[in-house]
Parts: structure tokens; C-alpha cells; sequence
């Protein structure tokens, strides 16, 4: 155990835990710096971890390692979207954020349209094409009641992987090989205009969830891609994001239902187009928020007073609140 934890704060958790990172997605790197900073910040914080590299092996590394909470550092399909959550779920391991149900429906950004239109939630119209279905985008568009521009995009990936803006009807098919690339389902939905903004959200263990400032994204050339993410001094951000009284209330309103109705725990984070005229709408959930240096979550938490190494223990309560459950409440760590 560190020596660097303080006398006058005790751990939540004396357990062993596992920092699992890394992964096989497309998103492995930005994975990679995600764990590598938790890990440090779960130290520093006095508590018992490791770091673990998710591949072929990992039954085998929980077991030697004796993992007894997994802090769920993986991004992109295989980290969150069940499938990691249901394996540790088999082996009794408590882990961080939400829940298979949760996590598969999140990821699948489809499925979360759907499951908001019914709950009264505002989100871009759009269709889906299949990977091999040949479709003109005339067609398309006309059965959609869709007009240029569009978004295309992967229906199960995050970062802006595989996404593009599609303006005219040349870029069409190279827009859809591209989301082909990573998933059978390519999502086509209307562009927003306006302002890229994003609502991120933190379950308690015994509260209800709070919900941090809005940032405000201003991207080059106003499209957030791979680029505008993960290379420091691309992207302008505005927190909290300079928005009236009312369109604030409105969207954080939003992303807590969007939470609730996903049935989302631990952290998480919404993702809005805001037309010029202040209607918001919602583009995605992402229920394992990145943790990197330049990762918004981070960022809202700061603004609202909660410093890394806080809100890493506070996304370990979501791990701690699921071993309540599955021991009855009222149980202790």
C-alpha cells in the first residue's frame, strides 16, 4: 500500500484493484493514456493498484494479479459495450461505470436514438444502412426526409472514428465504406448547425447523480474529429460553455434523463448540437468517458471544484455501489 495516503481520509476500498486498459478497438492508444493517468491518480490516492493491459490473457492476469474491483479504463467496442462488463460479471468482480444493459446500448448509438425518441428526448432524424446494401443517396435521403448536409457515421464506435460530414452527393459513397470499415450498421443523420456541447454526468453511491458544467467545443474548421480530440492545441473549450440561463437548464435536464433512461452508473457524458436558435439535441452518450489530459470530463469535474484524483475515487464509488448490491445494502467494502 502507498504511504502517500493521507492519515485524515480513509480509502473507500482496501481491495486489490485492477486498472484495466488498453484493449484491442481502434481506440486502444487513447485507452492506453486513460488508464496509465487513473492508475497513477488511484496511487497517489493510497490505493492498492495495478495497471492491467486487457488481452487474450486477462482470466489469467485477474486471477494472479487477485483483482478484487476493476476499474474499467477501455474505450470503443470490447470496453464498453457489455461485452467486458458481462466477463467480469461471471467472475464476481465489482467494476467502475455502467452496467452490460447500459453499456450496450450506449455504444450502440442507434439503439440510443431509438430508446430517447421514445422518451420525448430531442435527437438528429437519420436512417441506417446496412454494410453491402447498395442505396443512392437521392434515394435516401428522400425516403429519410433527410437534405445535404448529412453525418455519416459508425453506429458502435466513439472518438469520431469513422465519422464524416457529408455535404454533396460525390462524397457519398466514401463516406459509407468508411463507416462500413468499422461496423455493419452506418448511421445517416441530419447536421445540426450550431454549437458542439457536452454534459457530463457522475453517479454517487448514495445520492443522486451529479451533473458538472457544460463545455463548450470550438474545432477547427468546426468539426471535433480525431485530430481535434487528442492533439493538445487543436480544439478551443469553454467552461462552463457561454450559453443563456435557459438553453443551460435545458441541456442538463436533458442529460440526466438521457442517463436515467439508459440506466447509466458511474460516470458518464452527453453529447449536444445546439442549433443557433438554442434547441438542443441529443447525439450520444458516452458511458466511459476519457480520462486523459485533455478529456472533458476532467475538465467539467475541475471547473466544478473536483480535482482528478477526487473524481477517479468518486468513478471507483460506482465499482463499490455494485458490491453493495450484489452482497444487499447496507454492505461495506
Amino acid at each position: 500500500m502507498s504511504d502517500l495516503r493521507s492519515t485524515t481520509r480513509p480509502l473507500l476500498t482496501r481491495a486489490h484493484i485492477g486498472v484495466l486498459m488498453g484493449g484491442q478497438s481502434a481506440e486502444r492508444e487513447v485507452s492506453l493514456r486513460t488508464g496509465a493517468a487513473v492508475h497513477r491518480s488511484l496511487v497517489r490516492r493510497g490505493y492498492d493498484a495495478v495497471a492491467i493491459d486487457v488481452g487474450p490473457t486477462l482470466f489469467q492476469d485477474l486471477r494472479e494479479q487477485k483483482i478484487a474491483v476493476a476499474f474499467l479504463a477501455l474505450h470503443g467496442p470490447g470496453g464498453e459495450d457489455g461485452a467486458i462488463q458481462g466477463f467480469l460479471e461471471t467472475l464476481g468482480i465489482p467494476y467502475t461505470g455502467s452496467g452490460v444493459q447500459a453499456s450496450a446500448i450506449g455504444m450502440h448509438k442507434v439503439t440510443t436514438k431509438t430508446l430517447l425518441a421514445v422518451a420525448d428526448i430531442p435527437v438528429p432524424a437519420g436512417t441506417v444502412v446496412k454494410r453491402g446494401k447498395t442505396v443512392s443517396s437521392a434515394a435516401l435521403l428522400r425516403r429519410a426526409k433527410l437534405r445535404w448536409p448529412v453525418v455519416v457515421k459508425p453506429a458502435s464506435q466513439g472518438s469520431t472514428i469513422g465519422v464524416t460530414i457529408v455535404r454533396k452527393p460525390s462524397q457519398w459513397r466514401e463516406a459509407l465504406a468508411l463507416a462500413h470499415r468499422y461496423d455493419t450498421d452506418a448511421m445517416v443523420e441530419a447536421y445540426i448547425p450550431g454549437h458542439e456541447v457536452t454534459v457530463s454526468i457522475i453517479g454517487r453511491r448514495h445520492a443522486a447523480p451529479l451533473v458538472l458544467p457544460a463545455v463548450e467545443i470550438v474545432a477547427p474548421g468546426g468539426f471535433y474529429d480525431f485530430a481535434a480530440k487528442y492533439e493538445k492545441g487543436k480544439t478551443q473549450y469553454l467552461c462552463p460553455a457561454p450559453l443563456s440561463a435557459a438553453v443551460t437548464r435545458e441541456i442538463r435536464k436533458l442529460a440526466l434523463r438521457t442517463y436515467e433512461v439508459l440506466g447509466c452508473e458511474g460516470a458518464a457524458r452527453v453529447d449536444f448540437r445546439i442549433t443557433p436558435r438554442g434547441r438542443p439535441f441529443v447525439l450520444e452518450i458516452n458511458t466511459a468517458p476519457g480520462m486523459t489530459e485533455t478529456s472533458l470530463l476532467p475538465m467539467a469535474a475541475a471547473k466544478a471544484t473536483i480535482e482528478y484524483d477526487e473524481l477517479t475515487e468518486r468513478i471507483l464509488e460506482s465499482a463499490l455501489a455494485r458490491l453493495d448490491r450484489s452482497l444487499g445494502e447496507g454492505a461495506t467494502s
